[in-house]
């Protein structure tokens, strides 16, 4: 079983396509996939053309019809959100370009016109018309180019197999140029090893070229459905920061409450209990010193939990070694306490800013304790390292794995406290181990 908690930026929800080796391009998945999605687009864009061209020239044309024109022109915009639904699952499918749909359609106001003017408003479903329209020219294009690419590359491969099908027509191979048979002239045909051999040879080469050709039309594909049928940018911007304000709003509260349920239940519960026995010390002094000494010895020494609770609990809002030495320090601090033997190694250029630094500081420590607490390991590894913009902190164990975020209300809080931070929580935790959990947080 592996789970993966939600990234924020839409470049890491969008699923990574894994890109085919240059000698092994001709053969992947990916190039051909992206091959018959190039040669659809000649049918999507001439049913996608007409649907848009038709319906919306209606529309104008009959717009003065007040209760005909208007509807329909809105309605052929917010139909069109389907079409766009339907190529984000075609490029899903095809290319494995998985693109963040837009909001959902929203009447802004009740009634038939508050419908009317939402959808002649409805800025999806103008950019998916728009991606309809497009299509049409785009899909000609990328159809005659990638048919006559693989055809001309296969045929240049076959060619010694089809040199017979020229003889039978009285030629000795293709013509390049010339009169032809029957007016012979100053005619090049491809025939003898020579012509023959150099012609596979540049459908090899094709073969390898094509490949490539093909991942740069399929790019152009790809650029028009984020573009057109995603999310537009500053609505993404604004849901991502909703959604972070939200984690981090939820992330603050639930601290502020361990930290009043610690104070209630631990230190508080502490000092009221040494204030009581204060109080009776004080009664028996002149009666009883023996005994009252005996109080006051043992409240001394519930004022020496109470302090070590109270540094414990403020350790816990910031430790001081965080502050003081960084990360390395801190982590292998923790690492000590764990139940299970922990290799720490920190590697980082730089050292990060304080809510990075603390956010990567909570998920290794709350990810130790679930290693102590419910893994079963014997063995556990932390590696923090930065790699481009990114810092990526890595807790791995050799426990009985099963580790579910959507299970678990510790790990969903830890993932709740690394999206408040523009971070993502990765956990891969098959059942019967191992179990690695990953946190990536920006730099």
């Amino acid at each position: 079983m592996s789970t993966a908690g939600t990234t924020v930026p839409d470049a890491e929800r969008r699923a990574r396509v894994p890109r085919p080796g240059f000698w092994r391009a001709p053969i992947s998945a990916r190039t051909w996939g992206e091959t018959i999605h190039l040669t659809l687009n000649l049918f999507v864009g001439t049913v996608g053309f007409i649907f848009v061209v038709v319906l919306v020239t209606l529309g104008v044309g009959l717009t003065p019809l007040f209760l005909v024109g208007l509807p329909m022109l809105a309605g052929t915009v917010i139909s069109c959100r389907g079409w766009g639904a339907m190529e984000r699952a075609r490029a899903r499918a095809l290319m494995g370009e998985d693109t963040l749909a837009p909001a959902p359609f929203k009447q802004k106001s009740s009634g038939a016109w508050g419908w009317i003017k939402s959808g002649l408003g409805d800025g999806p479903g103008w950019r998916a018309a728009l991606y309809l329209f497009l299509m049409l020219p785009w899909g000609i294009f990328t159809f005659t180019m990638a048919v006559t690419l693989w055809a001309v590359t296969l045929s240049l491969i076959a060619y010694p197999a089809l040199q017979p099908l020229y003889r039978m027509a009285d030629q000795p191979g293709a013509m390049l140029w010339g009169d032809g048979p029957k007016q012979p002239g100053d005619d090049f045909y491809v025939a003898g090893p020579l012509w023959v051999t150099v012609t596979v040879l540049i459908g090899v080469v094709m073969l390898f070229l094509t490949p490539q050709l093909i991942r740069g039309l399929a790019w152009v594909d790809r650029v028009m459905v984020r573009a057109l049928l995603g999310t537009a940018f500053l609505s993404q911007q604004v849901q991502e920061l909703t959604e972070s304000r939200g984690a981090a709003l939820d992330t603050g509260a639930a601290d502020l409450r361990r930290i009043e349920r610690d104070l209630h239940d631990g230190a508080q519960a502490r000092l009221v209990s040494l204030a009581m026995d204060l109080g009776l010390a004080k009664e028996k002094m002149n009666e009883d010193p023996e005994s009252a000494q005996r109080m006051v010895s043992e409240a001394h020494n519930e004022v020496k939990l109470a302090l070590r609770e109270l540094r414990d609990l403020a350790r816990g809002i910031h430790p001081a070694v965080l502050t003081d030495r960084g990360l390395d320090a801190a982590l292998s601090a923790v690492a000590a306490k764990c139940t299970v033997p922990v290799q720490v190694t920190v590697d980082l250029p730089l050292r990060p800013s304080a809510p990075v630094e603390t956010a990567a500081y909570y998920c290794v420590s709350e990810l130790l304790t679930n290693v102590s607490k419910h893994s079963g390991a014997t063995s556990a590894k932390v590696t923090v390292s930065a790699r481009g913009k990114q810092l990526y902190a890595v807790v791995e164990d050799n426990g009985r794995g099963g580790a579910d975020p959507a299970h678990g209300t510790g790990l969903a809080g830890l993932g709740e406290r690394v999206r408040g931070v523009g971070g993502a929580l990765h956990v891969d935790s098959p059942v019967g181990g191992p179990t690695r959990a990953t946190v990536t947080l920006p730099l």
